[in-house]
């Protein structure tokens, strides 16, 4: 069997032809993997900075405040003010025996901080130390309001992390301190770096916290409360206590239980539940979007290995003539469709990864990191392994057609 230099040439034109198409369609590859990555990555970080507006923040918690009332009820009119009390706290406790922490709070709005020359306008809240179970402080300096405080009448208070960067501009550790509020000076015990965005009668970085006795004292509050929060035992849902809650409170102000806006409770556990079917939801999408994309890719580079194959008819006829086998045909095509569905695909992820640092990297404050937009390990070790079942796939088709090249028709063809 002759072979001239005109059909080599016309064999190595068709490789180099082939080699263009390889990189057109190795970048459907690298497009899935990077929009797969990019988009798992991007999906985490967007779930972590939506998760910071609830930081610290107990995923069992209901909170109860009065409103004006919207029913008439045992002969007093609609529209009627009420308030909470302290009383209120050991009906719930002694009638709703779900209930795991209580916690009231007071609150002064429009209270002013001084610390020498410098002011701040603040939310001035009164707490009891198991405050922490509702909303657990993250501390930068100091330690939280505690027991003895409340004991001991002791006049501390523990700044918000933006009251502090207020007061004290040169930073340093401000406990010992002594500031004022109002009239009176507090000693400050600690700061709060926590940064939720929960508004309880005020954001945390803006709030100025002191024992909840003091705000009575100091402003002359008696035995009222301005709301009531409250963690739930495990096993148990808020959803299904508030009638209760509601009859507990209602009987004991003389409002209708079936008030529902004028004994308000807002429960955590639905925002909670929200936004972790919200983020399952797009998560579904992320993985739907970027598995199709995947296939797209991999479907391109097996129509391009079946082109591959018809042009390189010749040239596979000639190695079936001179021994090649079936197996060797095939270890061949399917090698060349895995090495460039994992070459295309690396490169995706390491573009993607890059261009998530550099979100990762643009979005701090004051040094930390407010969210880690980067896929974890595993989930790249997947995606791996996913690119080569694809480029398996993909060969499959192209490497039967090889083998089904006899080196006859091979000539014949040419």
């Amino acid at each position: 069997m002759r072979i001239d230099i005109d059909s080599y040439k016309e064999i190595l034109d068709t490789i180099t032809r082939n080699k263009a198409r390889s990189f057109l369609t190795g970048f459907g590859v690298f497009w899935g993997i990077f929009m797969l990555v990019a988009l798992i990555g991007g999906g985490q970080g967007m779930k972590e900075l939506v998760n910071k507006n609830f930081e610290g923040f107990a995923t069992n918690c209901a909170i109860i405040f009065p409103q004006p009332t919207t029913k008439p009820y045992h002969g007093f009119r609609k529209g009627r003010t009420w308030g909470l009390t302290y009383r209120d706290i050991d009906r719930l406790k002694a009638q709703v025996p779900e209930i795991d922490i209580v916690s009231p709070m007071l609150s002064v709005w429009g209270a002013g901080v001084t610390f020498k020359d410098k002011k701040s306008n603040c939310s001035f809240k009164g707490l009891l130390p198991n405050y922490v179970n509702v909303e657990a402080p993250k501390m930068y300096y100091g330690r939280f309001i505690n027991e003895m405080d409340i004991a001991q009448g002791r006049k501390v208070c523990v700044l918000g992390k933006k009251v502090y960067k207020t007061l004290f501009p040169g930073g340093g550790d401000p406990c010992g301190q002594r500031v004022r509020i109002d009239s009176t000076y507090y000693q400050v015990v600690g700061v709060n770096y926590s940064s939720g965005n929960m508004n309880i009668n005020g954001r945390t970085e803006e709030s100025v916290s002191v024992p909840i006795t003091l705000v009575q004292h100091a402003y002359n509050r008696g035995d009222s409360i301005d709301l009531i929060c409250m963690t739930i035992k495990p096993g148990t849902r808020v959803s299904k206590l508030s009638p209760k809650i509601r009859n507990v409170i209602g009987q004991s102000h003389d409002v209708s239980p079936e008030d529902e806006k004028a004994i308000t409770i807002i429960n955590t556990e639905v925002m909670f539940s929200m936004m972790d079917s919200l983020f399952s939801g797009v998560n579904f999408l992320i993985w739907l979007v970027g598995i199709g994309t995947l296939l797209a890719g991999a479907i391109g580079v097996s129509n391009i290995m079946m082109v591959t194959v018809r042009e390189r008819t010749t040239e596979i006829g000639i190695r079936r003539a001179i021994g090649a086998t079936p197996r060797m045909i095939l270890s061949q095509i399917i090698s060349e469709s895995i090495i460039l569905t994992a070459v295309a695909g690396m490169s995706g992820i390491l573009f993607a990864v890059i261009i998530l640092q550099m979100l990762e990297v643009g979005n701090t404050t004051d040094g930390m990191v407010n969210a880690h937009f980067q896929v974890g390990f595993w989930t790249a070790l997947g995606a791996v392994v996913m690119l080569s079942i694809l480029g398996v796939l993909a060969g499959l088709a192209p490497a039967a057609r090889a083998m089904s090249i006899k080196p006859v028709d091979a000539m014949r063809d040419e």
